[in-house]
């Protein structure tokens, strides 16, 4: 993630709190028609107040929107807005598209897989598994699935004097003159570890991305497979999981997809580039996963079904952290409604969220493709997501 990224995460409850639920128009509401929205409804009946959701969704400054919802009435799919900007056509209801941060969903989720076989300790240090960087020996595992290392991050950081430190080039002009480069985790890992750490080993709490990259080379480490190979023989596998890819260094996107678009700012002048191919290296283990709504729902509801964890472990994953709301991979929020738990993921031209009440009865799964408009797509993201939460998981 980027610097402002970063800074939105850290401050996403807060921004949560500041949106609030927008009001859909009455005739929406009311089931007007939206001939701009694509559907695929496998339960055969109309969900007009979906397709206002999902049409408010990409009206909010993205270029499209792809939604999954499941709940008492079935499962329901559609999309708004463009597959690809000057052209017509909508986001396919199936498309694949870059996940982000729900890659650590994943990974986390391996981790934990090795806890359980007595493979990995969760409150073992980091140091004992990847001894070749000199980590901190009071870096535990657990810290970072739970983002409490207080490593700094290499796609830089906000100190707490407001000073920002930059990480590698993932903005502007020279992160699209880069967008092609290859990045090592161990050299992503080692940029971090240059730079001071943030805090103390488990006093704070602060959204890094560097944690999950070294997550994932515990897991190569310990089974001695990339982490990707794990995650496919461990979930997409036996799930079955066919459209869930492991990029890698692989620039494109296969199947149906929207285009996810980057705008930046040169000598003034504000420029918007279609992003969708790029070397999602600089990501790795901590957000580079492509995926469908159809396999993310697959996912969360087999790992909160307890059909990839054992009971005790999944407990742990579900506890939040006091001050970040993360779990061990995981977000763990309070709604009107109670706890309902979640994944956010944000990529250059993508924005993703997957989401459930705790016994799974309502889900929902959103992809918005980042287009040209100067809207602040942050609050844009989080607006969508409350919206979500409060009408699809609360029922309101």
């Amino acid at each position: 993630m980027t610097t402002s990224a970063i800074t939105a995460k850290n401050d996403k409850r807060r921004a949560i709190r500041r949106v609030g639920a927008t009001a859909l128009a009455a005739a929406l509401l009311a089931g007007a028609a939206l001939p701009g929205v694509a559907t695929a409804d496998t339960a055969g009946k109309d969900r007009p107040e979906l397709r206002a959701m999902v049409q408010e969704i990409a009206d909010s400054g993205f270029a499209g929107a792809q939604l999954r919802v499941h709940d008492a009435r079935g499962d329901w799919t559609g999309s708004a807005g463009v597959r690809k900007l000057g052209e017509a056509a909508k986001p396919p209801t199936n498309g694949r598209f870059r996940i982000g941060s729900n890659t650590k969903t994943f990974v986390s989720t391996v981790v934990l897989q090795l806890v359980g076989e007595g493979k990995v300790g969760l409150d073992a240090p980091v140091a004992d598994y990847l001894p070749e960087f000199g980590l901190d020996r009071r870096i535990t595992v657990r810290m970072l699935l739970q983002h409490t290392s207080g490593l700094f991050d290499y796609t830089g950081a906000i100190l707490p004097d407001g000073t920002i430190v930059p990480g590698i080039p993932l903005q502007g002009k020279e992160f699209l003159d880069n967008r092609y480069h290859t990045y090592q985790p161990e050299e992503l890992v080692r940029f971090g570890l240059s730079k001071p750490p943030l805090f103390a080993p488990g006093t704070d709490w602060t959204y890094t991305n560097i944690n999950y990259v070294l997550a994932g080379l515990v897991i190569k480490k310990v089974t001695g497979r990339p982490y990707g190979d794990e995650i496919g023989r461990r979930i997409l596998r036996p799930l079955g999981m066919r459209d869930t890819v492991v990029p890698g260094t692989w620039p494109g996107i296969p199947g149906p997809h929207a285009h996810g678009y980057y705008r930046y700012q040169e000598a003034g002048e504000w420029k918007t580039v279609d992003i969708t191919e790029q070397n999602p290296s600089w990501a790795s283990s901590a957000g580079e996963l492509i995926s469908t709504t159809k396999d993310l729902h697959t996912f969360f509801s087999a790992l909160l079904g307890g059909r990839l964890l054992p009971a005790p472990l999944l407990a742990e994953m579900r506890k939040p952290h006091p001050k970040g709301g993360y779990g061990l991979g995981l977000y763990v929020q309070e709604s009107s409604c109670g706890t309902v738990l979640k994944g956010m993921g944000g990529f250059h031209g993508y924005g993703t969220l997957m989401a459930s009440t705790p016994d799974g009865s309502r889900t929902y799964e959103l992809s918005m493709t980042y287009g040209d408009s100067a809207a602040d797509l942050g609050q844009a993201y989080y607006k969508a997501d409350q919206m979500l939460t409060d009408k699809v998981l609360c029922g309101k």
